[in-house]
């Protein structure tokens, strides 16, 4: 009976999980082998989650938040560069508040600014960065993270 009911535990399982798989939908932060779906990454700050969109060619870059009306708590665009230099942002046609955090090669945070929609001030970090990831604004601050803080990025499937 104990080894049925192992058998029974170990197929339910692997059906949950290849059910995500197939599906490419969400699954748990953090469990062995889960991934974003495609175009999205997790980006982990201890219990505290973003589901970002993966801006991570120029012109992704480009269009960034531009022109979107609201983006969710825990929702986020992450920004990856092919190299580490101090990438500057501005906001136009961002019609959001938001905040942005510059990580480097290490996914530490180098800098956080806040940026306030359809302005053209430029925004550049402290130190060089590898990946900027941008939230609603007061996100940082409500959730405690803070510059010196060590992210876990975790990439959807390509």
């Amino acid at each position: 009976m104990k080894g049925t009911l192992r058998a029974f535990v170990w197929v339910s399982l692997a059906s949950v999980l290849w059910g995500c798989e197939r599906s490419g939908g969400d699954t748990t932060p953090g469990v062995d082998g889960a991934r974003p779906p495609r175009g999205f990454a997790w980006v982990i700050f201890g219990s505290d989650t973003v589901r970002a969109e993966v801006a991570d060619t120029q012109a992704e870059r480009q269009q960034g938040l531009m022109f979107r009306e609201t983006l969710d708590g825990g929702e986020g665009m992450l920004f990856v560069f092919e190299e580490e230099l101090p990438h500057a942002f501005f906001m136009r046609n961002t019609l959001i508040p938001l905040d942005i955090a510059w990580l480097d090669r290490s996914q530490v945070i180098v800098d956080i600014q806040q940026m306030e929609p359809q302005t053209e001030d430029l925004h550049t970090p402290a130190r060089a960065a590898l990946f900027a990831l941008e939230v609603p604004q007061g996100w940082y601050a409500q959730q405690g993270v803070e510059v010196g803080d060590l992210a876990r990025i975790v990439f959807g499937r390509r």
